[in-house]
This record gives structure tokens, sequence and C-alpha cells, in this order.
């Protein structure tokens, strides 16, 4: 199965993350297919970019979001049918 989740980059007690398509089996910080963004919650107010076509293309090819992954989907508006 295919997740979308979060992978931690950053230093010890500064944790950044990319928004990576990987497969569910692979280690968090292991291989992934595809970078699709990144999130920082250090600053404020917590910094989140996503590429919103390469997001809703995996989202329509079955792949599953984090719950971590799924709010920040849903705090920028982003859904399978959003470039329908």
């Amino acid at each position: 199965m295919v997740k979308i989740r979060l992978q931690r980059t950053g230093k010890k007690k500064a944790p950044s993350y990319r928004v990576v398509v990987a497969d569910s089996r692979a280690p968090r910080n292991g291989a992934f297919i595809e970078i699709i963004g990144h999130y920082n919650p250090l600053t404020d107010p917590a910094t989140a970019v996503i590429n919103e076509d390469k997001a809703v293309k995996w989202l329509n090819q079955g792949a599953k979001p984090t719950q971590t992954v799924s709010s920040l989907f849903k705090k920028l508006g982003i859904t399978n049918n959003s470039l329908n």
C-alpha cells in the first residue's frame, strides 16, 4: 500500500518534515517514491507547502494519507476532487 506521510529532517530538537509518497513497508526516513511538499511546525504559524497537483494525483491513485498529513491537507483545502 502506498502512503502519503511525513519524513523527518532537520537537527535534534529542531524538526522539519518532508511530505513524501512512500510504500507503507518502508522505514520512516527510508526509501520514498516522490516528495510532494514540506512542513515546518516550529514557525509561528506552522508552515506547510504542498504541491496540490501531485497530492491530488496520488490521492486519486489510491494513496492513503496518514492522520497528520490528512489534517494538513484539510487545512490547505486539498481533497481527491480538488482538480476536478
